[in-house]
C-alpha cells in the first residue's frame, strides 16, 4: 500500500510528510503526525541544544517497538538547504558528514525520517574535539530504580556544590537520569573523561553498596551505573527534549533539583516520568529548565 503524503509549508519551506497517521506508539495509539507536532511545539526550547551540533538520528520506520538503526552519515537525499558538518571518523579513516540541525525545517525534515530519537554530541560543530559540558549517565542495573538514580544524583550534587559548580538534571526519558554540568570553556575531552572517571570513582568508593563505575553488566545489579565514558568525543547522549522509544511517549526532560530531592524523599517512581504532551506544557509554564547548559561558563577545579 503507498504511503500517504502530504506537502506543507514550515517557515517559508516546502516539505513533504508521509504516513502521518501511522501509529508509533501501540500501547497509547500516539501517530507519527503527532511525533513531528509535539517536535514543532517544543522547538523553541530544543533547538537551542540541538543547533549546530552533529546529530545522529535514531531511525523507527515502524514505530517506537520495532526494529530501528543508527543513522551518522546524513543521507544523500538530504535537501540542498540543510546543513552538514564533516567529522574525521578513524573507525571509518574517512569523513562522516553528519547533519546539523539548526532550524525548524531541518527539524521537521528529520523527524519524518522517523528520526525518533535525537541523539547529538557534546560539543559544537565548530569544534568537534571541545566539549562544551560534562556528563553523567545514571544508569539503574534493577531491582534498582529511578529512586536510586535520584539519590546518586543528589550525591553528585553534593560533589558539585562543594567546588561550586552548577549542574543540571534531566531525565533520560527511559530509565534513568543524567547530570549535566555545563563548562563552555575550551577544554579537551581528556581532560573531562578523566574528570568524570575520578568522580564516579570517588562515588563508588564512598558508596560501594549503591554506585558502580564500572561498565560490567553483572556488576549493576540493585545499584547505580555511574556512566562517565559518555564524555568522549566518539559518542553521543540523547538531546534534552527528544522523545524515546519506550512503551509511551516519554521524553528526556529537565527537571529542577527540588523535584529530584521530592522524587526520593517520596519514592515515587512515577514523579519523573514526563510524556509529550506534559513537557510542553512544562516548558510554556517554567520555560527551558536547561538554558543555563548553553551558556554557563564554568572551570573543573582540582579535585581534593
Amino acid at each position: 500500500m503507498p504511503s500517504k503524503k502530504i506537502t506543507v509549508d514550515v517557515e517559508g519551506t516546502s516539505l513533504t510528510l508521509s504516513n502521518l497517521e501511522k501509529v508509533f506508539y501501540p500501547q497509547t495509539g500516539f501517530t507519527k503526525g503527532q511525533v513531528i507536532d509535539y517536535y514543532i511545539r517544543i522547538a523553541p526550547a530544543l533547538l537551542p541544544h540541538l543547533g549546530n551540533r552533529p546529530l545522529t538520528m535514531k531511525r523507527y520506520p515502524d514505530g517506537a517497538t520495532a526494529k530501528f538503526f543508527y543513522q551518522k552519515q546524513c543521507p544523500e537525499h538530504r535537501p540542498d538547504w540543510l546543513q552538514t558538518t564533516p567529522v574525521w571518523s578513524e573507525h571509518n579513516d574517512d569523513h562522516i558528514n553528519f547533519c546539523v540541525v539548526n532550524n525548524l525545517p531541518s527539524l521537521v525534515w528529520a523527524v519524518n525520517l522517523a528520526a525518533l530519537e535525537l541523539h547529538t554530541s557534546l560539543s559544537a560543530a565548530k569544534d568537534v574535539l571541545c566539549p562544551t559540558m560534562l556528563v553523567f549517565d545514571l544508569d539503574p542495573g534493577p531491582p534498582a530504580s529511578i529512586l536510586e538514580c535520584c539519590q546518586v544524583a543528589l550525591l553528585l550534587k553534593t560533589i558539585f556544590d562543594h567546588y561550586q559548580l552548577q549542574s543540571f538534571p534531566k531525565t533520560s526519558g527511559s530509565k534513568g537520569l543524567q547530570i549535566y554540568v555545563p563548562l563552555n570553556k575550551p577544554v579537551t575531552y581528556d581532560i573531562t573523561k578523566n574528570y568524570a572517571r575520578a568522580i564516579a570513582q570517588l562515588l563508588e568508593q564512598q558508596h560501594p553498596e549503591l554506585v558502580v563505575s564500572k561498565m560490567t553488566k553483572k556488576l549493576r545489579t540493585g545499584k547505580v551505573f555511574v556512566d562517565w565514558s559518555q564524555n568522549d568525543d566518539h559518542k553521543t547522549t540523547v538531546c534534552v527534549y527528544s522523545m524515546r522509544a519506550r512503551e509511551h511517549p516519554t521524553v528526556s526532560t529537565p527537571v529542577s533539583w527540588a523535584e529530584v530531592e521530592q522524587a526520593f524523599k517520596t519514592k515515587d517512581t512515577q514523579a519523573l516520568v514526563f510524556e509529550a504532551a506534559q513537557v510542553i506544557t512544562r516548558f510554556e509554564k517554567l520555560g527551558d529548565l536547561f538554558a543555563p547548559v548553553l551558556t554557563l561558563n564554568q572551570d573543573l577545579p582540582t579535585l581534593k
